[in-house]
């Protein structure tokens, strides 16, 4: 299955906070299953794969968009996990969650897929369209379009707008001013994990 359709809050008692996932709280602090009560220390398979873990249900993407983005990023000179951290931030999915134009990144998703959103004003349905330093988004000029996105942004998930993008709220429309740095991804984890994850297959 590409996508997880199951319950959110399962997944963040298990994993963690994941803003991008949902903006709801579990009130249980327990992880979720018959064995979440047990603790014992987890072996460093499973803590490489709870990170792993993070970044898919985080971002929303399959093992196989994963694994394809981990060879990508082994190929550029640099961090390979800050690489591929960069790379899943300058989705158009992540970036308009986090401009504050969508709940989540699955809400994200579904206003690209409904053809809400412009990229240097030419509608772009694709999610996983990788954002580029100098890209204007904007929103089309459809009443209903505006209107969903100023409910949204009445109530924003995140607080801090990255470094990296330039959003004016008058006009609804945002600038891409370059790549994201390490300090304003979004979500906590330790990326060097991940990749030793992958490593080993």
């Amino acid at each position: 299955m590409s996508r997880y359709r199951g319950p959110r809050l399962r997944i963040l008692r298990r994993l963690g906070d994941l803003p991008g996932l949902t903006r709801k709280q579990s009130k249980k602090i327990a992880p979720a299953g018959e064995h979440g009560q047990q603790l014992r220390k987890p072996s460093e398979y499973a803590l490489r794969l709870e990170e792993k873990q993070k970044l898919r249900y985080n971002y929303g993407i399959s093992e196989k968009q994963l694994l394809k983005n981990i060879k990508l990023a082994k190929k550029v000179q640099g961090s390979t996990g800050i690489v591929l951290l960069q790379m899943l931030e300058m989705r158009l999915d992540n970036t308009l969650f986090r401009l504050g134009f969508a709940p989540t990144i699955p809400a994200a998703r579904q206003l690209i897929n409904h053809k809400h959103i412009l990229v240097n004003n030419k509608t772009v349905s694709i999610c996983s369209y990788e954002c580029k330093p100098a890209d204007i988004i904007s929103i089309k000029n459809k009443n209903s379009s505006q209107n969903i996105i100023k409910k949204y942004m009445e109530y924003p998930s995140l607080v801090n707008l990255p470094n990296h993008l330039e959003f004016d709220k008058d006009k609804l429309t945002a600038k891409i001013n370059g790549i994201v740095e390490r300090e304003y991804v979004g979500i906590q984890l330790n990326e060097l994990l991940v990749v030793e994850y992958y490593s080993r297959k």
